[in-house]
Parts: C-alpha cells; structure tokens; sequence
C-alpha cells in the first residue's frame, strides 16, 4: 500500500510540475521582446555622463576615451547602442544601423556602439571587437570599464538604444531589438528634437 501510495505522490508531482512549466512559457510568450519608451513632451531625461575606451571611430568622436558628454560637445545628437559580442539580436540589428550611418547618418549625427559584454555575460572585449569586424561595422564602438554603466542607464535587455540630443537629454529609448522602420522613425524624432531641418 506504501509503495502505491509513493508512486502516487509521484504521480502528482510530476504533473504538477508539467503544469508548473506550461504556465512559465506560456508567461514568458506573452511578454514582448522588445520595450520601447518614447518619453512624454517634456519629460527627456538627462543622459548619465560615463567613460568610453574607443574600439574605432576615434576620429569621429575625438579621441581614444573621453566621455560621452566630449562626443555631445561636438554639436550632434547621438544615437547611443550598447551591444555584447555574443547577444543574438544585437548582431541583427547592427547591419541596419551601418546601412543608416553608411547611407548619410553620419553627417547628421552619431551612431555610438558600446559593448558591455563582459557585464552581462554576453562576450569578453575581445569578442565584441570581433563581432564588429564580422559585421564590418565603421561606425564610432568603443567600450567601458565601469559596471555601474548598467545601473545609469537602467539596462535590462540586450541591445539597448538611446536618442539623446546634443544637449544631453535621452528621448528616446528601447530595450531590445529595434525594426529597420523603428530605428527610421526615432532617428527622424531624434534630429526634429535636436533642431535639425
């Protein structure tokens, strides 16, 4: 009787368990990938000032490290992307920021990459730089040797994006993968909020 009762119980927590597991995923499908925060009128929100150790780009941006509010000196909006080596949908999206800083962004204002790879445990240095030659990214990328970056800018998802204008105020900014429409629309957002005609 003990032992049908044990294989009972068993029984039970195994369905249990299944049930347990269904629920989980069915949650997690209706969470959406992506999270975008356009900031009411009025409401942009200054972009916390950090140290960046540039990859490339140095020409574009001024120097080896400096500081994001050197870059936002120079009289352009940025759109600021931090990346990781190995985060599947920051590897997606990169060719479309390339086409737009390829095709005339570069003029208008700066794409910036920043990889945090080592903070999230997705790649070392090394491999973010490797994701960029892969890629063959040109734009400014570089990287920071400070954790508290996450906390600043409030990362909760890979990649992150932020429009922030040249007096240092973010706009605009999403958590996760941005459409080639998406990144269209809030760089066109971005330059009206910066004055640009």
């Amino acid at each position: 009787m003990s032992s049908q009762r044990a294989h009972l119980i068993t029984a039970v927590l195994i369905a249990i368990g299944i049930a347990i597991m269904i629920v989980a995923v069915a949650r997690q499908r209706s969470i959406p990938p992506t999270s975008v925060s356009p900031l009411p009128q009025g409401r942009a929100q200054p972009a916390p000032d950090f140290e960046i150790t540039m990859y490339q780009g140095q020409d574009v941006v001024g120097g080896q490290k400096l500081r994001l509010s050197q870059i936002l000196a120079r009289g352009k909006p940025v759109v600021l992307n931090f990346f990781a080596g190995l985060c599947p949908p920051c590897r997606a999206e990169m060719p479309d920021f390339q086409k737009r800083y390829a095709a005339g962004g570069k003029d208008q204002y700066v794409m910036l990459a920043v990889d945090i790879g080592p903070y999230t445990g997705l790649g070392t240095r090394e491999q973010g730089q490797d994701l960029l030659r892969l890629l063959g990214i040109t734009f400014p990328a570089g990287t920071v040797f400070d954790e508290d970056i996450l906390a600043g800018y409030q990362i909760f998802g890979m990649p992150s994006t932020f429009f922030i204008t040249p007096n240092g105020m973010i706009v605009r900014k999403q958590i996760g993968l941005l459409t080639p429409d998406q990144m269209d629309a809030y760089i066109s957002d971005l330059l009206r909020a910066s004055g640009a005609k």
